[in-house]
Parts: structure tokens; C-alpha cells; sequence
């Protein structure tokens, strides 16, 4: 009996019901949060099993937003992102590890400003199905945290108080949903 081949099923985001965000404490008391408005990522799996998945993944820099225009200008800056250099993020899937039918762990290289790391990323599938209008999607959330200054994001100020402006650990929280190619 011959074995069934995997077919390559390609899938792109859907922006519309996406989005990728960050949390950074603020004078160690708050949290900001903020997101990139415009980003891309190629995925490209085994029939529709994601644990096959490879994914590249871009945002650009200059879309990103805290709802604050001074602190936004201040991110895109040469002290922060230097958006005008390194005018997106990349990050790239090296393996993706299954802990359960739902639960993964997305292991990568992210690459900001000109710095490339490993990372891992906990990933939870929220489900695969059609829209009304016939589309398979799926629908992951991906959280994560990273050391900014591992990344050449080293701006800060001292605090009066003690303690730092800007918390050395990024967290971040993003909500997928794919939608798989013809």
C-alpha cells in the first residue's frame, strides 16, 4: 500500500483579527503596553499539522504605537529601535516542540535591531476551522518574554526612588489567526 505524501499548505495572517503586542513595567510600578500595526508572517505546513509549521515573521518598526506620540517617536529612536536603521523585527521558527494537543512551545531566532537570539516562545492553539465564508483559519496565542537589553534596547533613566524608567524584561502577548492558501 503506498503512503500518503504531507501536502505543503501555506497559510498568511489575517490582520484584521491579529495582533501583536508587548508589556514593559514603567517605573517599576506600571505596566505600558503597546502593539506593531503592520506585520507579515509566512507559514507554511504538513497538510494542517502546525507542529510541521515553519514561520518567518516581520513587523515593521514604525508601526509600533503606546498610544503616546512622545513615547513612540522616543521607541523609534537611535536610543530604542533605531527604526530608521533596522526597520523591522524578523523572527524566524527553528522547532516547534508539542507539550499537548493544544500547548507548543515555538522555538527561534529574533532578530531587533541588528541582534539575532534564540528564543522560545509558549504557544496555544486555539482551534481550526471554517469562517462563514468558507476560509480554514486557525487561531494561536503566543506569549513570551525577552531581556530588552539582550537586544541593544538599553536606554533607562535612574529613579529618584531607586529602580529604573523603563523594566528590563519585555512580555510578549500576541493573538494569531492564519488563514490557509488556495
Amino acid at each position: 500500500m503506498a503512503e500518503k505524501t504531507a501536502v505543503k499548505t501555506k497559510w498568511s495572517v489575517d490582520p484584521a483579527h491579529s495582533e501583536i503586542g508587548f508589556r514593559v513595567k514603567h517605573m517599576m510600578i506600571t505596566t505600558v503596553s503597546g502593539t506593531f500595526g503592520k506585520f507579515d508572517a509566512v507559514v507554511e505546513t504538513e497538510d494542517e499539522d502546525f507542529t510541521t509549521a515553519t514561520i518567518e515573521f516581520t513587523a515593521d518598526v514604525d508601526s509600533i504605537t503606546t498610544h503616546n506620540a512622545d513615547r513612540d517617536k522616543h521607541l523609534k529612536s537611535d536610543d530604542f529601535f533605531a527604526a530608521d536603521k533596522y526597520p523591522q523585527i524578523k523572527f524566524k521558527s527553528t522547532r516547534i516542540e508539542k507539550k499537548d494537543d493544544q500547548n507548543f512551545i515555538l522555538h527561534g531566532d529574533l532578530t531587533i535591531r541588528d541582534v539575532t537570539k534564540p528564543v522560545a516562545l509558549d504557544v496555544e492553539l486555539g482551534g481550526i476551522g471554517k469562517d462563514p465564508w468558507g476560509n480554514q483559519k486557525a487561531g494561536f496565542t503566543i506569549t513570551g518574554k525577552i531581556k530588552r537589553t539582550d537586544y541593544k534596547l538599553n536606554w533607562n533613566a535612574a529613579l529618584e526612588t531607586g529602580g529604573v524608567l523603563v523594566g528590563e524584561e519585555v512580555k510578549i502577548n500576541a493573538e494569531v489567526q492564519l488563514v490557509k492558501q488556495a
